[in-house]
């Protein structure tokens, strides 16, 4: 079974990365990008703005599709992930829904935190930071 999913790689000024630390399987303790399932009836944005706002309490404009991945689950369940450029217009950031974190990183910083399987590699290879 295949699962939608979306992701949104928002930076600031600073070039620092807005990540959530998730607080519920899959990858709980682990640091992505904000995001989770598309539901039925929703655009890949509006799916986007509605995660980033539950998991950030930030609003967010969505631009172009950075990139694409598909990751196993449990049960066999694959989820096919869009990651998507965002920026933020609005909110306070706050960790909410099932975030147990959220904050701003540095290319750098990234290095030594748990990260989601495979998201390092993938913002590596759409451009999104520079290889270290």
């Amino acid at each position: 079974m295949r699962v939608n999913c979306v992701g949104a790689i928002i930076l600031d000024a600073s070039g620092r990365l807005l990540l959530v630390r998730r607080g519920r399987p899959p990858g709980e303790g682990l640091w992505s990008v904000p995001g989770g399932r598309v539901e039925p009836g929703e655009s890949d944005a509006e799916a986007v703005a509605r995660e980033v706002l539950e998991e950030t309490g930030l609003t967010v404009a969505v631009g172009r599709l950075a990139g694409s991945v598909d990751r196993p689950g449990p049960g066999g369940v694959v989820y096919e992930i869009r990651d998507y450029l965002a920026e933020v217009r609005g909110g306070t950031l706050a960790a909410g829904d099932d975030a147990a974190g959220a904050g701003w990183f540095s290319p750098g910083e990234l290095a030594r935190l748990p990260l989601a399987t495979g998201l390092l590699a993938a913002l590596t290879e759409w451009s999104v930071i520079a290889p270290r």
